[in-house]
């Protein structure tokens, strides 16, 4: 049986460290990456930089991985956004900041890596969350960091045609309320929960194809 791969981008710290640090315990070869040093873990990870809003970095790390082929790529990296969370109170650039970080350059990232998913059975992730459904967020709990993630689940859904020809699984994640700096203490996931989850889910989906809105624990949720 050949060693599962996977890329884990954004893994400097909480759910992206914790991820990576998981598929790694189980037994996959895992890279990922930061924007700034190496975390401290006792996992075997390969760590390359980036900064997901530099172009020229996804670029190079697009080259630098290039022959490869993963059975999971998970883009993890987002941000929280402007602590108003209140269109009146954030200004232009804040919102161009957030809507960038969460779902252009994520989305920008997985269209340069979607060659190295393997076909048929590989998985492109994006982690999004479930305040970025109508339906699941009837009331519009922090508004604009919703918004950015709704953005990212409609921008991946771009992808679903180049996925599906080549029977690769394309998945917006809910991870749950975790206890992150963004999450915080009172959250109701400790990170080794949603990470488990998650990547229980990154097995079971592997194959299924199509574009798919799951969370943690592989409920799906309502776009």
């Amino acid at each position: 049986m050949t060693t599962p791969q996977a890329l884990i981008i954004g893994a400097s710290r909480g759910i992206g460290l914790g991820l990576a640090t998981t598929l790694a315990e189980r037994g996959w070869q895992v890279t990922a990456t930061t924007r700034g040093a190496t975390p401290h873990t006792d996992a075997n990870i390969a760590w390359l930089t980036l900064d997901i809003n530099r172009q020229q970095q996804r670029d190079e790390l697009a080259e630098a991985l290039a022959g490869r082929q993963f059975d999971t790529i998970f883009i993890n990296a987002g941000v929280f956004g402007p602590a108003a969370q209140d269109l009146t109170q954030t200004s232009d650039d804040e919102l161009a900041a957030l809507f960038l970080s969460n779902a252009i350059s994520p989305v920008r990232c997985a269209t340069q890596l979607l060659p190295l998913v393997k076909e048929q059975s590989g998985i492109m992730a994006l982690m999004s969350s479930d305040l970025a459904s109508l339906n699941e967020n009837p009331h519009a709990t922090y508004p604009l960091y919703s918004a950015s993630k709704a953005a990212l689940n409609m921008l991946a859904r771009g992808l679903l045609p180049e996925a599906q020809s080549q029977g690769k699984t394309l998945l917006c994640v809910h991870p749950g309320w975790v206890q992150t700096d963004m999450g915080g203490a009172e959250a109701t996931l400790t990170i080794a929960q949603s990470v488990n989850g998650i990547a229980d889910r990154l097995q079971e989906w592997q194959g299924k194809s199509g574009h798919h809105y799951i969370d943690w624990e592989g409920s799906e949720r309502r776009w």
